[in-house]
């Protein structure tokens, strides 16, 4: 029967002696022999197996039935053959014989069964069963069924009998690279502490690995703590996985900690370790530390492979250090590695940014270089250096060497589109196609962008047209130059159908073509385009700012869209692009129009809570709403906040205020704005002053909050004050 083991926990720690998942289980070895039905999809014949009987009977010993068992290719037969041969009298089994079935059980990934045969064959008490079972456990290793190797190493542990580190190391290895999962690893971990076997670096290395590989960061660290502890020195494999692994986990800081501890001891990292790790220095942008391992690489007098070489002209060339980008160069020819295409590549681009063209042009011509991207990188250097001439001359060598690809053609024909050289593009473009580089999506971009300096947009659009007819898509620059150069000329429609199809293409437009597109469809009153942008904008990875916004709000308001507008204020919200000045005054100006006062009144509230100030005239038109639908409460502390913060407030607007507030039962605050108004010097007009005089709760409006004592600018006004 299969005995069943709870799973292992984790904590900072490994707790060695926990148990092993159901995965690695022990089996009854005497029942264990019979073959599941469920199992057998190819039966045994029984003729066959009955004359395999016949021809045994009479000469039954174990070399006779290893010799029928090899010849019966079907397993469940020769299963039957072994349990019929340990049922006959004056017959036993040996180690051969268990060793042949329990390997093809193996191989036949029949892992129970293969425990079960071990255990059969130890209880036999064989001398050989130890050898046996190692030499098993080493076939399954080499033959990667490692499941069955966890099986064989449960039994022979079981039995008391010898495992070498070696070994264990060699199952541990193949179990981490063939990443089996750390309950396998600690299985094996747990094992060894049971046959007291000491644990080597290598092992804690595997351990290490899986550790990463699980994601269990606390309980590297803490293991890598501990090696000192359990007799095991860090080697250069140690630093290699535990700088690696930091970095691969995004803790940059922890793996530089443990660098540090190599850079400051004397341990000699391997040259595996320099390949491994300093490449990835670079490439996160740590290139100071790699340059100091690089240096202690030097000092263990460490020949860099190909990758180290790789990177470090890679940075020099973008640090535009390039002596020393041509001495690392120099040494890799030294000792016959021979540079790849992308080092001289990362050569020409520094020397091109430095206008050092000639150093490269003799670099490539030194070396002997007949790569088509590295005097493709040369062309583009030459190109937007400007100088005609060379370009001519160092494309015409390029084609005589035949050095070209369709990138390079493409470079050369983008190159005379820009400059206008609408006279000599066609010539090229045949030569192109006679070289068999036939002209793709970055051709195109190159020719429409020809055209769009030429203003010949309608032939442009027709060579757009075809890249639509290819699904292709051409590049962000072309995609710019095109929006551009149609809405100058007010073919916005056009330039609208190009945005559509490109932005399902989820092609972003850079932000000047994009305002210049909004603006024009602005202007002609294209309002559902408008209103298309912004998704369509955001499909594309592209957000509108809030002058884009504040441009279709306005045109909304133009057509009397208040509901477009709150849409067009719900998509906002949802990108993240905060409201500013000029959409707060379209919202509030809409609203007003529409006498939408809740509306009206939470985007006043919203925009001087955020610190805007409505326009005075837009400020108007919403109290004017807000009061005629006696909402004028609503926004009571708005309208404190702008008497007290801003000068935005007339003389109108305090009337309305005034006559709003004291109609919606709010007199003491009308009282209020009574007195702010006669501070300032202004009259409050016939309307206001009826209003206070007739009303008869002046005192009542114009007393403070106990109620005990009377303003005595309203007494004089509600008694003083005739009729105007």
């Amino acid at each position: 029967m299969i005995a069943k083991v709870p799973c292992l926990r984790l904590s900072g720690r490994i707790f060695i002696r926990a148990p092993i998942s159901a995965c690695v289980s022990s089996v009854s070895g005497a029942n264990c022999i019979q073959t599941n039905p469920q199992d057998d999809q190819n039966p045994p014949d029984s003729s066959e197996f009955e004359a395999k009987v016949q021809s045994l009977k009479n000469k039954l010993h174990p070399e006779t039935l290893m010799h029928v068992l090899s010849s019966t290719h079907n397993l469940n037969a020769s299963l039957r053959l072994f349990k019929w041969a340990s049922l006959q009298n004056r017959f036993r089994h040996t180690t051969d014989t268990y060793s042949h079935i329990i390997m093809r059980l193996g191989m036949a990934c029949r892992v129970e069964e293969v425990e079960g045969f071990c255990n059969e064959m130890v209880k036999g008490g064989f001398s050989a069963s130890e050898q046996v079972l190692l030499g098993l456990l080493d076939s399954f290793i080499r033959y990667h069924r490692l499941d069955e190797a966890l099986r064989v190493l449960f039994v022979l542990n079981s039995s008391s009998y010898k495992l070498s580190i070696a070994l264990v190391n060699r199952l541990l290895g193949a179990l981490v690279k063939e990443k089996k999962g750390l309950e396998c690893i600690l299985f094996v971990y747990k094992e060894m502490v049971k046959a007291s076997i000491v644990p080597t670096t290598e092992t804690l290395n595997y351990l290490l690995e899986a550790l990463f590989e699980a994601d269990r960061i606390d309980a590297v660290l803490d293991q890598y703590k501990r090696m000192q502890k359990k007799g095991c020195c860090p080697n250069s494999r140690t630093f290699e996985i535990m700088v690696s692994g930091l970095i691969g986990k995004n803790l940059l800081d922890e793996a530089l900690v443990v660098l540090n501890e190599i850079l400051e001891t004397e341990c000699e990292p391997e040259s595996q370790f320099f390949s491994h790790i300093l490449p990835l220095l670079f490439r996160m942008n740590k290139p100071e530390v790699g340059l100091k391992l690089f240096e202690k690489m030097k000092t263990f007098k460490v020949v860099p492979d190909f990758p180290v070489y790789e990177v470090l002209i890679q940075y020099f060339s973008k640090s535009l250090c390039m002596d020393d980008a041509v001495n690392l160069l120099n040494e890799m020819i030294h000792i016959d590695l021979k540079p790849s295409d992308c080092v001289f590549v990362d050569l020409v681009d520094g020397f091109c940014m430095l206008n050092k063209l000639n150093e490269a042009k003799k670099l490539l011509e030194d070396k002997q270089v007949m790569e088509v991207n590295s005097y493709s990188a040369l062309l583009r250097g030459y190109c937007q250096a400007g100088n005609f001439v060379e370009v001519i001359q160092l494309f015409q060598k390029m084609v005589e060497k035949n050095i070209t690809n369709p990138s390079s053609w493409n470079i050369f024909i983008r190159y005379l589109s820009e400059n206008g050289r609408c006279d000599i593009i066609y010539g090229v473009l045949k030569r192109m196609i006679v070289s068999t580089s036939m002209p793709d999506s970055d051709t195109y971009s190159a020719l429409i962008v020809g055209k769009c300096k030429s203003n010949e947009l309608d032939g442009a659009l027709k060579l757009f047209h075809h890249v639509c007819e290819e699904h292709w898509i051409v590049d962000s620059a072309c995609y710019a130059t095109l929006i551009r150069s149609l809405c100058k000329l007010d073919k916005i429609q056009e330039a609208f159908e190009v945005f559509c199809y490109m932005s399902f293409n989820k092609c972003s437009l850079c932000a000047s073509s994009f305002s210049m597109l909004i603006r024009g469809l602005y202007l002609i009153g294209k309002v559902d385009e408008l209103i298309h942008l912004p998704p369509l904008a955001y499909y594309s990875g592209k957000s509108c700012s809030n002058s884009d916004y504040g441009i279709i709000m306005k045109s909304l308001s133009k057509l009397s869209k208040g509901n477009g507008l709150l849409v067009i204020v719900a998509r906002m919200v949802v990108e993240g692009c905060p409201q500013d000045s000029e959409s707060y005054n379209e919202l509030i100006k809409s609203m007003s129009e529409h006498h939408r006062a809740t509306e009206c009144a939470l985007f006043l509230d919203l925009m001087v809570n955020e610190g805007f100030v409505p326009d005075t005239e837009i400020l108007h038109n919403s109290i004017s709403c807000l009061a005629q639908d006696f909402r004028l409460h609503m926004v009571l502390p708005t309208i404190k906040k702008l008497f007290s913060d801003h000068d935005v407030v007339n003389p109108t607007i305090c009337n309305i205020l005034i006559n709003g507030f004291w109609k919606e039962g709010y007199k003491h605050e009308a009282g209020w704005l009574l007195d702010v108004m006669l501070e300032k010097g202004w009259v409050p007009d016939a309307t206001t002053h009826r209003l206070l005089v007739n009303s008869g709760g002046c005192e009542e409006a114009s007393s403070d909050e106990n109620g005990n004592t009377e303003d005595e600018i309203m007494s004089i006004l509600s008694e003083g004050f005739s009729e105007v």
